[in-house]
């Protein structure tokens, strides 16, 4: 197996989410996912729970079923506020990024099922019509794992983007991976493959005298 040995900031720094640099054609084997999932399972999670759960996915059947789903989701998906296209960025030069974009995430719309494994992370617990404080809770309890196979994959020449617009239709994903869908909710899809070089920067964010508020917002 091999690694890049990457140091801790830039690992944290240049794992994107990666679209058209994924490498449709070479496989990805089953103890190379495996790895990335034992390496999640350290994440920090409250009560040391064991919560997540993840769904690796390499039958073409049902990555192709998957992949519908996911499409069908990007109409509900463009119609929220925080979707890329509706946002406001008040910094012109992400903005002007937005075609980019908008050609990054197409690409990846038309080829996710050709994807060697979808990874589809769940938690087992349900937060629909709960309170911000439970799912605080919930949630806490399985992103920091869903981060850590990210960051995992990213250190082993994989790269992944992670994606949640399938979850318009959470109960269908659940059919097709027969997930109990009364007791176990997912919370992301992540398309995962070698990528096409490993070269990959840190993206452009705000100042962080932007996004900092000492003491009070």
């Amino acid at each position: 197996m091999t690694t890049l040995n990457l140091g801790a900031d830039e690992l944290l720094t240049t794992t994107r989410s990666v679209r058209l640099r994924l490498d449709f054609d070479r496989p990805v084997e089953r103890e190379v996912i495996e790895e990335c999932i034992r390496v999640a399972q350290q994440a920090p999670s409250a009560s040391n729970s064991q919560t997540a759960h993840f769904v690796a996915v390499a039958d073409p059947a049902k990555k192709a079923a998957l992949a519908e789903l996911w499409r069908k989701g990007r109409s509900v998906y463009a119609t929220l506020p925080i979707a890329w296209q509706n946002y406001h960025y008040e910094d012109p030069a992400h903005a002007a990024a937005l075609p980019a974009m908008g050609r990054s995430v197409n690409h990846l719309a038309a080829n996710l099922e050709r994807v060697p494994v979808i990874v589809v992370p769940c938690v087992t617990f349900r937060t629909d019509g709960a309170d911000v404080l439970f799912q605080a809770l919930v949630w806490g309890a399985v992103l920091p794992s869903v981060w850590s196979f990210c960051l995992a994959a990213r250190e082993r020449e994989l790269g992944t983007c992670w994606t949640t617009i399938h979850l318009a239709y959470e109960k269908e994903a659940a059919e097709i991976l027969g997930i109990p869908y009364d007791e176990v909710m997912q919370v992301a899809l992540l398309p995962v493959a070698y990528t096409q070089g490993t070269d990959f920067k840190p993206a452009r964010r705000l100042p962080v005298d932007r996004i900092v508020h000492w003491d009070s917002w």
